[in-house]
């Protein structure tokens, strides 16, 4: 299968425990019919044998790098060995991978802030997992922003949007308390949020002028001040200054009429004040084919918007809709990023 890509996307491992072995195995052997773009898996292929093994699965496996994982491609699945630190039990997550899990992002983000790979794709983690063995991050999205901002000496403030066929949608706080978001939801904090939005929606989707419908915080986005004053002293003020800039940024609106069919002609993404009200919407409408694609980084960073599954992993159900649909916008963003150059 002769390939159309230079360099490939590195696929980081995620918890070993979970569905990313079991879905990174099926997605490769549809590579050809669904045309997915060449990866090399990150992690450990010992992992992906046994794992081959107990759902039946025929996958050559072949170490590779970054240099020739595209040749290999074609005909085994190149894998940059990173040992998972102990033998893994498919659903049975252990603390003693958690090492092995953050070497694979690190080397994942490595290779992509290089050049020797188009992007990274990041298999789902576990975060209880890691914050029992010392990791110090929210999440996937904070620790990837860490990693860019060391390797480069420049701020990184990364957003996190899920992008589904019906819907992007952006969080503007994330992995907080609900109880937490008024007292960190500023004014500041959603005009850098929309401006990075705007900015890499043209930059990294090709959407000329991108129209960005930001949600209220409270019922009926605030009605007036009698729900909540948030909406007019905080949300209405960042739209203002948007707006002075240049960018199509429209609201607050009631975050309950925002996602109906109709509603959604009106805008390319929809900002919203926290967690669940972007991704409840996003994950209802396109829950087995959204991306969870980080804006903001000086690299292409693309994930499934699911977890680490472990109740089905092993098992043979888990569906790679969501990583093939990862798989081919990172491609698809670094095709238009290279465009535009």
């Amino acid at each position: 299968m002769p390939s159309l890509f230079s360099r490939p996307l590195a696929l980081t491992q995620g918890d070993p425990a979970g569905i990313g072995p079991d879905i990174t195995l099926a997605a490769w052997l549809q590579r050809r019919q669904l045309g997915l773009p060449p990866f090399l898996f990150v992690g450990d292929p010992e992992v992906l044998g046994v794992r081959a093994r107990q759902l039946g699965l025929d996958v050559p496996l072949r170490e590779a790098d970054a240099s020739n994982a595209c040749a290999v491609f074609a005909a085994a699945l190149p894998v940059l060995a990173v040992p998972a630190g102990v033998d893994v039990v498919a659903g049975e997550p252990h603390v003693a991978t958690a090492r092995g899990t953050i070497a694979a992002i690190e080397i994942g983000v490595s290779l992509s802030i290089k050049g020797d790979v188009l992007g990274v794709v990041t298999n789902p983690i576990a975060k209880s997992v890691l914050y029992e063995a010392g990791f110090g991050f929210p999440g996937h999205t904070e620790f990837l922003a860490d990693l860019a901002s060391r390797a480069t000496g420049k701020p990184v403030f990364p957003v996190m949007m899920l992008a589904g066929p019906k819907l992007r949608a952006i969080p503007v706080t994330i992995h907080i308390p609900l109880k937490e978001v008024p007292k960190a939801l500023t004014t500041e904090l959603i005009v850098a949020t929309c401006r990075i939005a705007s900015a890499d929606l043209r930059a990294r989707f090709g959407i000329e002028q991108p129209r960005l419908a930001v949600a209220g915080l409270n019922p009926h986005a605030g009605e007036s001040g009698a729900m909540g004053t948030e909406d007019m002293d905080i949300i209405a003020p960042a739209i203002q200054v948007l707006r002075a800039e240049g960018i199509d940024a429209f609201g607050p609106l009631p975050a309950d009429t925002m996602f109906h069919d109709d509603a959604r002609k009106r805008y390319d993404v929809a900002v919203c004040m926290y967690h669940d009200q972007a991704l409840i919407p996003a994950k209802a409408l396109g829950f087995d084919d959204s991306v969870n694609v980080t804006l903001g980084l000086p690299f292409v960073r693309t994930s499934p918007d699911h977890g680490t599954a472990f109740g089905i992993a092993g098992k043979g159900i888990a569906k790679e809709q969501s990583l093939v649909a990862s798989l081919k916008l990172a491609a698809e963003i670094s095709r238009i990023i290279g465009n535009r150059r």
